[in-house]
């Protein structure tokens, strides 16, 4: 493909070289690049991409895109263009080079502090339930059909985003759900794509810091941003920052929540509780009317829901298979139920700071149970306020608090476990300490109560467990498969597997 092919829309300067220049591939990591490639000189927090402008030259790249002046002399005759954004050029560019697959697809992105990835399960789930054929991006996974691959970030950088485009267009795909971070909205991340359907989930004080927004301010109006982006915005009305996000917005509006006026209302919400398995049922009303159940526990669950009806009904999905997915859905790691009793409640959930937890533990116990029981450690390598923080919350809403390893990295895990303590200890909850999390796993199976509802908290979807530098599997699901193959499940109150037959 020819430089001038890529460059289209965009605000340039040609420094050296020509815009007939072959591009073959195009990198921002210089340990990828080959002979032929175009290569973005990506100013990071960490790393400056203009610093390996010389090596890749070496390399016989064709192209440097840079925003900064560098030596010309040590890049030969290297083609560069200059841009006022390398970050903003990557995803435009990168959209072009692999033919702007995002417009062969229906885009839906999501964006929120809490909410997206549960809510993009449902979404998929509820779009192929309609025939269409629906792939993912988001927190835990990317999923291209059969294909699943683990995610690092949220939302990945431009590049790998639009090459997952590309290969889902070319896998026969027709529409895509994603999360859309803060931090890939202010990192340009998904430049280049123009989405169809933007959904607002709520907002709260969460990722503000040195390394990622410097204000609450500041973290709204890039969670804004999406809704200049998109064609038809879903926003969640009951939320306190519904009218701040809201303001800019360029996009046609629909609204879900509790309140009436809501284009999607949710009436007469009631817990429900069975057989070991949580959720919770509303009366629809609004644009579509019907009864329904969400077989997640929790408010949040409502607004979930929601949301996704929203867009699922826009898109033309039937309300019985609407209806009918959220009855049975369930997302690995986020309140993720591990049906295996009829007598208490099993559930893993990604909770792993203090906020967190006190939403999933407030949630569980507005279920009443006998005993609400939390099993969880803190990564270790990490802040110890992060330990104090979760050890008080635990002990204040948890009837019995477990405290076990939780990627401990180059830490010892008892002296970890020794800080959960100090934050348990300001409570009266009641706790024990069992280091190793399979054995902690068994002791709250074994010892489980008729009533009780037990979360595994922090580990979620992960598969690993980090030790001295070292990522060794370990999924709950199998430790949880494991214990029952070598206990008398007889033992174990109310024992009836609906998970692991």
């Amino acid at each position: 493909m020819k430089l001038e092919g890529l460059l289209e829309g965009l605000n340039y300067t040609l420094v050296q070289g020509s815009l007939d220049t072959e591009v073959t591939a195009v990198e921002n990591d210089s340990r990828k690049v080959r002979e032929g490639a175009l290569f973005f000189c990506i100013t990071g927090a960490v790393f400056d991409g203009h610093k390996y402008a010389k090596e890749v030259a070496e390399k016989k790249a064709s192209v440097l895109v840079v925003e900064q002046d560098i030596d010309t002399a040590e890049v030969g005759e290297t083609t560069i263009i200059k841009v006022p954004s390398t970050r903003y050029a990557m995803g435009m560019m990168g959209a072009a080079f692999y033919g702007h697959p995002a417009d062969e697809l229906t885009v839906i992105g999501i964006t929120g502090t809490k909410g997206k990835t549960t809510t993009t399960y449902m979404i998929k789930a509820m779009l192929e339930a309609a025939g269409h054929k629906t792939g993912l991006i988001g927190t835990i996974e990317t999923i291209i059909g059969n294909q699943a691959t683990p995610a690092s970030h949220t939302t990945p950088e431009s590049l790998v985003i639009q090459q997952s485009l590309r290969e889902m267009v070319d896998a026969g795909l027709d529409s895509v759900v994603m999360e859309v971070s803060s931090q890939g909205l202010m990192l340009d991340r998904v430049a280049g794509i123009s989405f169809d359907y933007g959904i607002f989930t709520n907002l709260s004080k969460d990722h503000i810091g040195p390394n990622e927004h410097k204000s609450f301010e500041e973290y709204l109006g890039w969670k804004a941003k999406l809704f200049t982006l998109c064609k038809t915005g879903i926003f969640n009305a009951d939320d306190a920052h519904y009218e701040q996000i809201l303001k800019d917005h360029t996009c046609r509006v629909i609204t879900f929540g509790t309140k009436e006026g809501a284009d999607y209302i949710a009436k007469d919400r009631k817990l429900y509780g069975k057989d070991g398995r949580l959720g919770i049922t509303y009366q629809l009303e609004g644009k579509c009317e019907a009864k329904v159940l969400v077989s997640m526990p929790g408010e949040f669950s409502v607004y979930n829901s929601l949301s996704a009806i929203a867009v699922a009904r826009e898109m033309g999905v039937p309300l019985d298979r609407i209806l009918s997915i959220l009855t049975d859905i369930h997302v690995k790691g986020r309140v993720e139920m591990i049906p295996i009793s009829d007598a208490f409640t099993l559930l893993i959930d990604y909770a792993h700071n203090a906020v967190s937890l006190e939403s999933i533990l407030t949630t569980l116990r507005a279920y009443e149970p006998k005993r609400l029981v939390s099993l969880f450690g803190c990564g270790g390598n990490r802040s110890k306020d992060r330990r104090f923080e979760m050890g008080e919350v635990s002990g204040r809403l948890a009837d019995l608090t477990v405290i076990t390893s939780d990627n401990p990295r180059n830490e010892e895990p008892q002296a970890i476990i020794d800080d959960i303590r100090t934050g348990i200890s300001k409570t009266d909850g009641e706790f024990v300490e069992i280091i190793d999390r399979k054995e902690a796993i068994r002791y709250v199976v074994m010892n489980a109560r008729k009533g009780d509802v037990i979360v595994l908290a922090g580990k979620g979807h992960e598969d690993y467990q980090e030790i001295k530098g070292t990522k060794h599997h370990m999924d709950e699901r199998d430790l949880i498969r494991e214990i029952l193959e070598e206990e008398d499940v007889t033992k174990i109150c109310g024992y009836h597997n609906r998970y692991f037959s």
